[in-house]
């Protein structure tokens, strides 16, 4: 069998829903589950940890007060403004750093 009818097999594998790749758990494709799991082998960052760090723990923590104030109904950013909550958004700028 060729690399190439190995793979086909392998997506067809994993798009049935088994686990194909060590660490891929989880992917649809034989592709995903790959990216899933160099992922992993790189030790990706967890949650919104790549978002703080772009942002900065000020950044972050403003997008948190203005995530947090969320509803069905209303935006953040349309409840902080309902209920006189201030939300510095010049905080979430990306660092260029």
């Amino acid at each position: 069998m060729s690399t190439e009818e190995e793979r086909a097999e392998l997506d067809a594998r994993a798009r049935e829903g088994e686990t194909v790749v060590p660490g891929g758990t989880g992917g649809k494709s034989l592709e995903a589950q790959e990216h899933l799991a160099e992922g992993r082998r790189r030790g990706g960052h967890h949650g919104g940890q790549t978002r703080k760090e772009q942002i900065g723990s000020e950044g972050y923590h403003e997008m948190g007060k203005k995530g947090g104030l969320s509803t069905k109904d209303k935006s953040g950013g349309e409840r902080a403004a309902e209920e006189g909550i201030t939300i510095d958004e010049s905080k979430f700028k990306t660092r260029s750093s």
